[in-house]
């Protein structure tokens, strides 16, 4: 399995050079037109399909520093690893994917139904990955797919997460650090507690604002060493995506930036998100929908490229 290393502050410094970024139109399948929405431009959609009854429900995905690699994650306890093939031009062509892998306890046995809801997913520097689950809240450790998980020790305030709504989203920084967040925080006008974990212990450094009806599904540090939160509101027939960055330092949110709002419909189920520099010095968010199995709904890869901050997290400490 890939490993996904953090850049250093030589990369950061170098998003300060970059230029206001153009349309790239790399649209498949879906979309095909690429315009300018506040702090990104839209790149593309591609619908992904295996004939498979496992296949489909993905909630978390995760890309090499090379946006070529990958492993996602379905909500029913299944990893998925492949390669994206692109054109020399960076425009997604294909999807080469191994099996379905389902998720092991820490004694080794398959997850049952009830523990097998799997939401988040971060990637370990070091090697390995870690998974949140919401089913029973909890998050796990794991070498490997197909090897049993690892116990990390949880917050008390995972007990008493409601049911479905706890901990979707998952992200580690560059000092290896697990950061995670629940879906609700329990009122409309109340934050969401950010929980970190340093590999010994949990704290709640900071909370990150909640509003216009979405919650959080996905999160990613990117190489700009800011946060990236996916987020998404039902609303009627459909969903609607936004994605917020954060620049965060030590244990504050020194700034927030608003990167795209989506119409209803405009993408399905988005809810997961990956983060990663492109061959041209380009920060792209690599998002997969959830199509919840309903015939109705798509699994589809969503790219996206962000335009440069006005100070990298790293300068700014």
């Amino acid at each position: 399995m890939f490993r996904k290393p953090k850049s250093g502050s030589g990369l950061r410094k170098g998003l300060l050079a970059l230029v206001a970024l153009g349309a790239l139109g790399l649209g498949l399948g879906l979309a095909s037109d690429a315009g300018q929405m506040g702090g990104v431009t839209y790149l593309g959609s591609y619908r992904w399909q295996i004939d498979d009854p496992a296949f489909g429900g993905f909630s978390a995905i995760e890309l090499d520093d090379a946006g070529a690699r990958f492993i996602a994650l379905t909500d029913k306890g299944h990893l998925l690893e492949g390669q994206l093939i692109r054109d020399a031009a960076g425009r997604l062509q294909k999807v080469d994917a191994g099996p379905l892998v389902a998720l092991r306890d820490v004694e080794g046995a398959i997850l049952g139904k009830r523990a097998s809801d799997s939401e988040g997913l971060a990637v370990a520097p070091q090697g390995g990955f870690y998974v949140s689950f919401e089913g029973q809240h909890r998050i796990r450790r794991y070498t490997a797919p197909d090897q049993p998980a690892q116990r990390v020790t949880g917050h008390p305030d995972f007990a008493n997460m409601q049911m479905n709504s706890s901990l979707e989203a998952l992200a580690i920084d560059a000092r290896g650090h697990l950061f995670t967040l629940p879906e609700r925080s329990g009122a409309l006008d109340r934050p969401f507690p950010v929980y970190r974990f340093d590999g010994q212990g949990w704290d709640i450094p900071f909370s990150l604002p909640r509003s216009a009806g979405f919650l959080p599904v996905g999160a990613d540090f990117g190489p700009d060493g800011w946060l990236y939160l996916l987020e998404r509101a039902l609303t009627g027939p459909g969903f609607r995506s936004r994605v917020r960055r954060f620049d965060i330092a030590g244990d504050q949110v020194r700034a927030e930036e608003v990167l795209f709002q989506t119409r209803t419909r405009q993408h399905d189920n988005l809810e997961g998100i990956s983060v990663w520099m492109d061959g041209q010095g380009r920060i792209r968010l690599t998002m997969i929908a959830d199509d919840n199995f309903k015939f109705f709904q798509r699994t589809e890869l969503v790219e996206y490229a962000v335009t440069p901050p006005l100070a990298s997290a790293s300068d700014r400490q």
